[in-house]
């Protein structure tokens, strides 16, 4: 048999890189190979259309293995096993306790609690905690900042009451400075005296993790990857260089650091996004020279210890991409983010719900959501193969592209001061809103595709009682407080909100304006035209009527004004513009609103005669509509 294989192989003659390009260069037809299939990503580097071996050559990333220093393939040995968590808002503990017995028996294996502290107390964590077999699972917690080493003292003393080992407790409790500053505008504590009495009161249990990097914040609020990755690492090196100058050892320091990312749908950046962290963490730490506390069968060369080098990793699907229409659509972006995640290694994540953008979360929803990790695991056997992007050409270089632009990052926030610094002077705010507003321009002008809402809408659909869900307060209390600032804060508008704004306005107004496609000459041109038109006008909810085809433009005219029409799009090519618009446009009579679909060589002499629209691949398809909808729903 391996005879027969290696004669089948023999029967292919090598083919180099040239012989590739001469092909490659050949089918351009004399277009330029950089500007047709060289990709520039949003981080700033260019992606190949193709990789080959000799693309491997110095990449220090093909010589890491798993569960080895610096962590790059992930830090476990056996398997690619991770936490499938859920999230439970506590409004009655008793009810909270039932709906996690309830999930852990449907593959739930991390919970995350968010706690009111205005009732936190002994008597309520036995509630919420009754008959959970805390060694069996991971168990997380998030309250209001200022109570966070209440919370840790009353957990310790639960586990000691309950006389668990403490080897066994896995878990976090959402401490998080920096993300306040991020989110709210407010600086409130002192971040090294609540960290350090958050690690010593935490001591008890070794395995739990209470110092977070919350870049998810970064990611749902529109930030490109290398910038979550890199403002990531110098957030947690803030932890570092604070509370080891404060005097904690650094082992014990970065033992307690829990990195929390956002997962966008960009798939094979974010399996080297996950990757490249860990590698480029490990080294941060290393840097410290930490110290083994206890005995530890992972030291490196010098005697410092490697384990406490690995990156604890949360991942979660984005919320800035989710949509309100056509939310089904959501599982499918979701299923993607959550596949990248696994394949990068992470230690456990949450899946977003569909629903969540204008619902409150239900059993169905929920559901969905963690059997879409269950199918990875269950069907698909995500969790039984570490790294399997590890040797592809094009991932490797990914990885090493990803960590390049985001070590620039972090040196240069670490250059101004450190990450404390960035935020209270706004740089890093300020540079991760600047990326929204890229993004909400790329999506109106659909170089970021949004599948049923900016492309591809459901002509049909109404929100109805949708409407988008506002958002509450971080320690499961009522909605956010509006108060004064004291730095500047991220933007977490959603990619989708202005078209859904859009939408949602022309359902309001009552009126549902009637675009009619007068289809008329080439048959391919005019179908192509009309196919455009009609997803162009629908997303902004108007009724659309496509039609075959019409002998001459008044028959047309005549079609669109029985039909009721508001707008009438004229479909054909760009040639038979000069014959048809003018007399089309003469024919209607101001009767509703005229559109050329197409930019034809001709549109300065049919703008002269008076016609004002024209929708093509170059116009800003949101700013078109609105323009659209201030006219038509008067």
């Amino acid at each position: 048999m391996a005879d027969k294989k290696e004669k089948l192989f023999s029967d292919f003659s090598p083919v180099s890189t040239e012989q590739w390009m001469e092909k490659v260069t050949a089918d351009l037809k004399g277009a330029d190979f950089e500007k047709k299939l060289v990709w520039k990503t949003n981080e700033g580097f260019k992606v190949k259309p193709f990789y080959r071996m000799e693309d491997l050559e110095g990449l220090k990333t093909t010589d890491a293995l798993p569960g080895e220093f610096p962590y790059l393939r992930g830090t476990k040995k056996d398997n690619n096993e991770w936490l499938v968590r859920q999230e439970i808002r506590v409004e009655c503990p008793k009810e909270a306790n039932a709906k996690a017995l309830d999930i852990l028996n449907k593959g739930v294996d991390s919970l995350s609690f968010h706690v009111k502290a205005k009732e936190l107390n002994a008597e309520y964590l036995e509630t919420l905690l009754n008959d959970i077999q805390a060694e069996c699972v991971e168990l997380n917690f998030s309250t209001c900042q200022g109570h966070v080493v209440e919370l840790a003292n009353l957990l310790v003393a639960y586990f000691q009451k309950k006389d668990y080992d403490v080897k066994k407790l896995r878990g976090s409790i959402n401490y998080d400075f920096f993300n306040k500053m991020l989110t709210r505008g407010k600086e409130k504590g002192d971040m090294v005296q609540t960290g350090k009495a958050l690690i010593e009161a935490i001591q008890p249990l070794p395995f739990y993790r209470v110092l977070n990097v919350n870049a998810l914040s970064l990611n749902n609020a529109g930030a490109y990857i290398s910038q979550e990755l890199g403002y990531a690492l110098a957030w947690g090196n803030e932890y570092m260089n604070q509370l080891t100058e404060a005097g904690i050892p650094a082992a014990i320091v970065a033992k307690k650091i829990k990195f929390n990312f956002g997962i966008s749908s960009n798939y094979f950046l974010e399996i080297a996004k996950f990757r490249a962290a860990r590698l480029l963490w490990a080294n941060i730490v290393a840097s410290y020279k930490p110290e083994c506390v206890r005995d530890c069968d992972n030291k490196g060369p010098n005697g410092e210890c490697r384990c406490a080098a690995k990156m604890a990793v949360h991942a979660e699907t984005s919320t800035f991409n989710l949509t309100l229409f056509d939310a089904h659509v959501n599982l499918l972006r979701t299923q993607t983010e959550a596949m990248s995640a696994a394949l990068g290694g992470v230690d456990s994540m949450t899946v977003t719900p569909f629903d969540k953008t204008y619902e409150t979360l239900d059993e169905f929803s929920e559901r969905l959501a963690r059997n879409q990790q269950l199918l990875l695991k269950e069907e698909s056997h995500f969790d039984k193969v570490i790294d399997p992007a590890a040797g592809s050409y094009y991932i490797e270089n990914l990885t090493v592209s990803i960590a390049k632009q985001a070590w620039e990052l972090f040196l240069s926030v670490e250059e101004a001061g450190g990450f404390y610094a960035a935020l209270k002077a706004g740089t890093v705010q300020a540079a991760v809103n600047e990326s929204n507003k890229a993004r909400h321009k790329a999506v109106a002008q659909r170089r970021e595709v949004l599948l049923g809402t900016n492309q591809f809408p459901n002509f049909n659909e109404k929100a109805g009682d949708k409407k988008p869900v506002e958002a509450k307060c971080c320690c499961g209390g009522g909605k956010e407080h509006t108060c004064e600032k004291d730095v500047a804060t991220l933007v977490s508008d959603r990619a989708a909100s202005e078209f859904e704004a859009l939408r949602l306005e022309t359902e309001a107004s009552g009126k549902r304006p009637k675009a009619f496609m007068l289809t008329i000459g080439n048959l391919a041109m005019r179908q192509a035209r009309a196919q455009y038109s009609c997803n162009f006008l629908a997303c902004a909810g108007y009724e659309v009527i496509d039609n075959l085809g019409f002998e001459t433009v008044e028959a047309g005219i005549e079609a669109a004004m029985a039909a009721k029409a508001d707008i009438v799009v004229l479909c054909s090519s760009d040639d038979e513009y000069a014959e048809y618009a003018i007399p089309a446009f003469k024919a209607l009579n101001g009767r509703a609103m005229f559109i050329i679909a197409g930019n034809p060589e001709c549109a300065d002499t049919l703008k002269a005669a008076g016609i004002e629209y024209f929708i093509h691949v170059r116009v800003n398809v949101l700013d078109t509509l609105k323009e659209f909808n201030a006219k038509l729903l008067k």
